[in-house]
């Protein structure tokens, strides 16, 4: 019988151990704190599409590949590292028109090949001059245009700390208000970063033949917002 006793009061006195070191001894204030930096954007993504359709496959795919050409050509005039240029895998599709009434029986367009196009610009005082060429190399699409920070991880660790410091004042502050103090921390639990870009005018969507301006769209940079939040918890005394 003792053995059989036995390995229920290890796993007893385990349990007990367990929730002795989940359980504080003492009442615990949780707050949250929370800090922003801001940052000037230091580098533009440029996410492009080329795409053509044409009836003959192979006239379809030399058009579309035209388009990159131009595409990589200015990247050069650029003076872009081709580190900083990627083009993705040609993708094929069969467009047909749509059935109508007086149509019922859809129509055969052509194929449309595409190809898609990420370009790195680490000059930013460029980017407006540089989109405005990009509209001219037969680019049909910009899927966006983002403004990011190299500084982004030590930026994002800037706002961790400041946001531990928040954390503290608050606890310290709502503790005095009901006369007690706090102690040491018994958690911290960082919440997930949040970047966000503020400023840009620049929208994503399609270009048609004779849709843009030969003067150049302007570009806001704005600045880029980059939080830290934590939970944590003291010991209130």
């Amino acid at each position: 019988m003792l053995h059989k006793l036995l390995p229920l009061a290890i796993l007893l006195a385990f349990s007990l151990h367990a929730h002795a070191q989940t359980a504080p001894d003492r009442p615990l204030i949780t707050v949250t704190g929370q800090a922003e930096i801001m940052a000037v954007p230091d580098e533009v993504v440029f996410n492009l599409n080329a795409t053509t359709v044409d009836k003959d496959l192979l006239t379809a795919q030399r058009k579309t590949d035209e388009v990159v050409t131009n595409v990589l050509a200015l990247a050069r005039k650029y003076q872009i590292p081709a580190t900083q240029v990627q083009t993705g895998y040609i993708s094929l599709d069969e467009r047909y028109s749509e059935a109508t009434a007086t149509r019922p029986s859809r129509v055969f367009l052509g194929y449309a090949v595409s190809k898609s196009i990420a370009i790195i610009l680490r000059d930013v005082s460029k980017a407006e001059a540089l989109l405005a060429e990009i509209f001219r190399t037969g680019i049909t699409r910009i899927n966006s245009v983002d403004f990011r920070t190299t500084q982004s991880r030590k930026l994002r660790d800037q706002a961790r700390l400041l946001a531990i410091k928040a954390a503290h004042e608050k606890a310290s502050a709502l503790a005095r208000e009901i006369g007690q103090s706090i102690g040491k921390a018994h958690t911290i639990v960082e919440q997930g970063p949040d970047a966000r870009r503020y400023a840009s005018n620049v929208s994503s969507g399609f270009i048609g033949e004779g849709t843009f301006s030969e003067e150049p769209s302007p570009i806001a940079l704005g600045q880029i917002s980059i939080t830290a939040r934590v939970v944590v918890s003291f010991e209130l005394k």
